[in-house]
Parts: structure tokens; C-alpha cells; sequence
């Protein structure tokens, strides 16, 4: 590192340039040009040097160890941040108190989540500390509804990579491509590749805002390790003609490759992800189209730890639940006639964990269990005349009946007395299929799940006020408290976040190798032995969000024990309380305290 004309030291030289005598000026205290990068002309390459001390300008540029005021007096003496950073020395809580402040002031929803997304990158321990601490104010702004619009706008806002971008033009490469993350340790992927972003469909490679969102509630929610989390969006293009558009899209400018060239990279990640990571890497699958979706699931289920949050994920939430729901309105899941309007992964996921809830309450074969599930798709009520133009994944649901086209005449045809929406279509359950449903049941179950909230069957509002109060109700994206009558209804929201981060603890944990639908079922009912009668009295058919690290705790703990008594894990002996385990394991934000 050294020149001819002069020898620096490791601290004078941290920064990149140290204090020398010019040569051909004689002028002391001016800076040497270390690494040449003053003296190149523009067309020639530079070495983009890095010292690895985390010390000084560099430490309070690095987000994993970066503790801003709060750094002690001591450490600034031995880090030489002395000067760097003004005299005051702050606590960690105080920081949190600032910083919530500051997004308070904000009033568009978007620049609250850009915010917390650049402390992310500031400082790591005092984003997770935040969204820990106020995690039912902030949750709705780095996850949905705000992380909706975030994707739509990702190539406007995009300002530092925050995950691994694999496109078709890495084919050949991709172990290579997975090499270039600094971190080594990686327990959890959650990949997308965009296709279907929550309700608004393709958004090619600005569907990285959904990775990186679930992952930051892996940490928050679920305790991983950030540095054990990877967010990957695969790129094989888009049809969004509006992004191809778009001068600033980020991804590939062409249409989506599909068949076998879509496969073969799609398999290539696979192999790489195993043989670099181990067996025991969980792979969440995230906002695939439905083709896709199922198949990825159905080929690598047998020999990846992999996981579909929108297929399994949302089925364990909405049945942890109806599960709820009969505790506290009394009769069982067997008694029900559920009627879903969407078939897609959401809903023929849900439908099929009923299913296989209700076999396993009542030993009734699966395939008697799926007669009392219906479901409505864009063509009408899914019934056996329509089998042969069926995608497979809606095959077992098509029942003896007549045709019926419109939702309203299926509530008549059918009288559920639970209506669940995941057609990521906006209004649907209109005011007579509420109406319907009240006229059929004294307490109707209604479950509006489709994400963001603009795409949301109907409203909390609507749901109570078309049902004079009796309904039951459940939405995928927050509503506000409703209040008709006398009473305060506070709608339940059967949020995937209650599930997937307690459900990857425990996964991890228990070093399973496979994910089996009975960690599905069991994850959905400890969530619903967490729901109080008191919650239930205010409407709540899940926990308060304010308890989810407890919540995720006591799912991963039934979590890790079903892997143990299926013999899918390889974590052992097993820890004796599962509970305390999990709770041992969970990442804590708290600052730690330099040599």
C-alpha cells in the first residue's frame, strides 16, 4: 500500500489517503493519492479498495455495527470516531423515541417506509429495536399495504441493493452470483420473481420490495439473525408493458421467458442455493403466478426445505383462525360449509389445510372432507361439468352441482356459513353476498383477505354495517376500528406474519430438512391457543400484534416438535422446553458494547 516516496501507517491510511510531503512540490500536508484514483482519467479502472477495520468514517458507515450518538466515550477514544461525531452521547431508547418521531411527521405512507428503509441501511440494531418495540404501528409500513405501492415504485426509490438480483443473463453462473453476498451463514431465502406481487400482479424486478420486507420481519418478528437472511428476486422479465416502458425499470427490458428456458434457471438456483448454503437453508417461495407456484412447490418439496407463503403460509393463518372462531362460538370445522370466491394459490391452499384439518379431527378421508369446501373462480362456481378445462390445482374441488355464475346465486346455492375472499379483486363481497350470508347465519364468518387494502373484498366497515354487527370478521391488510351500535368492533387480520417468522424458527431450530403439512397444522393451532376470550369479545380472532415474538415462540416451538416427532430433524438431542429454546435463539437488537 505503501509508495516509493513515502510509508503511511494502517490509521493514517483507514480512509484511503494519508498525509504525505508532494514530492515535485515540497509542500507539506497535502493528501497522497493512495489508490490513483485522482490521477486516472475516467476511462481507466480503479481498484475499489476496502480496509476491513471497522473503525472511524468507516464504522458509522457500516450498518451492522454503526450505533450513531449512542456510542460511549470509551469507544469513541478507541475507534477513532472522536470528532467524527458531535460530544452528546444518547441511549438506544432515546434514539428509538427520535426516530419514531421523525416518521410520525411524515403523512404519505410511502416516504414512512422510506425512511425506515434508510435507517435499515444506517443503522441495523436501531430499525429492528424500532420496528420491535412499536411493531403494530410500523408493521403495515415496511409489509403491506405500504410495501404494495414501495414495489410499484421500486425503481424510482431504489437506492442501494438490499438483496441478490439472478437474471437470465447469469444462466451458467449462478453459484458464482450467490458467492458475491458477504454473508457466508445464510439459515433463510425468501425468492420471488415477481410475477404476482401481492394484488397488482407482474412487477418484474421491483418485486424485490416483497423479499426484503418479509425478511426484515424474519428478524423483527421471528428472531433470525439479519446476517443469516438473503432476499433473491429472479428476473426472467416482465409483461408489465407500463415497466417496459418505464425509464426507470431496474430489471430485464423483454417478456417474461417461460417453458424450459424458465425452469432450467429456476433449477440452476436451486442446486446453487443447496450447494452453497446445506440441506437445512429454508427457501421461501414468494409471489409466484399460480403455474408456477404449484409446481416449484410440488418438485422441490421432496428434496429442498421449501415454503410458499402465499399457498401455505396464508392457509395456516386463516385456519389458525376459524379454529378461534369455533372456540369461542362452540361446534367444530366439520360442522361448516365454507364457500371461497378465488382458487388460486391462497385459496386452494386454505382450502386443502381445512380439509386436512377436518380429516384429522374427525379421521374422515380427504376426499369426503373437500365436499364441504366450494369455491368460486372468474368462470363461477368450480363443479364437476367444468372438470376437463380445469388447471390441475383446482381439480379436487370441482363438485356435483349445476352451474351457477354469479357469487351472490353461489351463497344462495350453496348457504356457507363461512365466505372467504383471496380473488385479489376489490369490492366482490358486495352488499348482497353480505346480506346474503347474514340472512343464512346468526353470526357469519367473513374473511376478506386479498392484499392491499384497495383490493380487499370489502371493507371491515361494510362487513359489520351490511351484517347489522353480526358479522365475524377477518381481513388480510389492517382496518381501523368500527364502531356500530353500542359496540367497538376490532377487525382480526389474518396477517401471514403471525405464521411464517415462528414457523422458520422453529424450522431452523430443530435443523429440519423438509416442511410437512402437519407443521402447518400445528403452527395454526398454536397460533389459535394464543387468542383470549377477551380478544375475542373486542372481534379479535388473533392475538394482539404487540405479543408476536411470544407468538412466534410457542409456533416454533410446536413447530420444531412436530419435526422431531416426524423424524425431519437433524438439531439433536432435543432441547428439553422448546419454548425457552426458541426464545434463546431470537436475534436481540439491543446495542453491544465495543473493546
Amino acid at each position: 500500500m505503501a509508495t516509493d516516496e513515502s510509508t503511511a501507517t494502517l490509521k493514517e491510511m483507514r480512509d484511503g489517503y494519508a498525509e504525505v510531503v508532494d514530492p515535485k512540490s515540497g509542500v507539506s500536508g497535502g493528501v497522497q493519492d493512495v489508490y490513483g484514483e485522482d490521477t486516472a482519467t475516467e476511462d481507466q479502472p480503479v481498484t475499489p479498495w476496502s480496509v476491513s477495520v471497522a473503525s472511524g468514517y468507516s464504522l458509522l458507515r457500516d450498518p451492522h455495527h454503526n450505533k450513531g450518538l449512542a456510542f460511549s466515550e470509551k469507544e469513541r477514544n478507541s475507534h477513532y470516531l472522536r470528532g467524527l461525531l458531535p460530544p452528546t452521547v444518547i441511549s438506544q431508547e432515546l434514539q428509538v423515541k427520535k426516530m419514531l418521531h421523525n416518521i410520525r411527521q411524515y403523512q404519505v405512507p410511502l416516504q414512512k417506509y422510506m425512511a425506515m428503509m434508510d435507517l435499515q441501511e444506517r443503522n441495523q440494531k436501531l430499525f429492528y429495536k424500532l420496528l420491535i418495540d412499536n411493531v403494530e404501528e410500523l408493521l403495515p409500513i415496511v409489509y403491506t399495504p405500504t410495501v404494495g405501492e414501495a414495489c410499484q415504485k421500486y425503481g424510482s426509490i431504489y437506492s442501494r441493493p438490499q438483496g441478490v438480483f439472478i437474471s437470465l443473463k447469469d444462466k451458467g453462473k449462478v453459484l458464482e452470483v450467490l458467492r458475491n453476498w458477504p454473508e457466508k451463514n445464510i439459515q433463510v431465502i425468501v425468492v420471488t420473481d415477481g410475477e404476482r406481487i401481492l394484488g397488482l400482479g407482474d412487477l418484474g424486478c421491483h418485486g424485490m420490495g416483497i423479499p426484503v420486507g418479509k425478511l426484515s420481519l424474519y428478524t423483527a418478528l421471528g428472531g433470525i439473525r439479519p446476517s443469516a437472511c438473503l432476499p433473491v428476486t429472479i428476473d426472467v422479465g416482465t409483461n408489465n408493458e407500463k415497466l417496459l416502458d418505464d425509464e426507470f425499470y431496474i430489471g430485464l427490458r423483454q417478456k417474461r421467458a417461460i417453458g424450459q428456458e424458465y425452469a432450467e434457471l429456476l433449477h440452476e438456483f436451486m442446486t446453487a442455493v443447496k450447494q452453497n448454503y446445506g440441506e437445512r437453508i429454508l427457501i421461501q417461495f414468494e409471489d409466484f403466478a399460480n403455474h408456477n407456484a404449484f409446481d416449484l412447490l410440488e418438485k422441490y418439496g421432496t428434496t429442498h426445505l421449501v415454503f410458499n407463503d402465499d399457498i401455505q403460509g396464508t392457509a395456516s393463518v386463516v385456519l389458525a383462525g376459524l379454529i378461534s372462531a369455533m372456540k369461542f362460538l362452540g361446534g367444530s370445522l366439520a360442522d361448516q360449509r365454507f364457500l371461497f370466491l378465488g382458487a388460486g394459490e391462497a385459496g386452494t391452499g386454505i382450502a386443502e389445510l381445512i380439509a386436512l384439518e377436518i380429516s384429522k379431527q374427525t379421521n374422515m378421508p380427504l376426499e369426503e372432507t373437500r365436499k364441504k369446501i366450494w369455491l368460486v373462480d372468474s368462470k363461477g362456481l368450480i363443479v364437476s361439468s367444468r372438470l376437463e378445462s380445469l388447471q390441475h390445482f383446482k381439480k379436487p374441488w370441482a363438485h356435483e352441482h349445476e352451474p351457477v355464475k354469479e357469487l351472490v346465486d353461489a351463497v344462495n346455492a350453496i348457504k356457507p356459513t363461512i365466505l372467504i375472499g383471496t380473488s385479489g379483486q376489490g369490492r366482490t363481497f358486495t352488499k348482497e353476498v353480505v346480506e346474503a350470508m347474514a340472512s343464512l347465519n346468526e353470526k357469519p364468518i367473513i374473511f376478506s383477505l386479498s392484499n392491499p387494502t384497495s383490493q380487499s373484498e370489502c371493507t371491515a366497515e361494510e362487513a359489520y354495517t351490511w351484517s347489522q354487527g353480526r358479522a365475524i370478521f377477518a381481513s388480510g391488510s389492517p382496518f381501523d376500528p368500527f364502531e356500530y351500535g353500542d359496540n367497538v368492533f376490532v377487525p382480526g387480520q389474518a396477517n401471514n406474519a403471525y405464521i411464517f417468522p415462528g414457523l422458520g424458527l422453529g424450522l431452523i431450530m430443530s435443523g429440519a430438512i423438509r416442511v410437512h403439512d402437519d407443521m402447518l397444522l400445528a403452527a395454526a393451532e398454536a397460533l389459535a391457543g394464543q387468542v383470549t376470550q377477551e380478544n375475542f369479545d373486542k372481534g379479535l380472532l388473533y392475538p394482539p400484534f404487540k405479543n408476536i415474538r411470544k407468538i412466534s415462540a410457542h409456533i416454533a416451538a410446536e413447530v420444531a416438535a412436530k419435526a422431531y416427532e416426524l423424524g425431519l430433524a437433524t438439531r439433536l438431542p432435543p432441547p428439553k422446553d422448546l419454548v425457552k429454546y426458541a426464545e434463546s435463539c431470537m436475534y436481540s437488537p439491543a446495542y453491544r458494547t465495543y473493546r
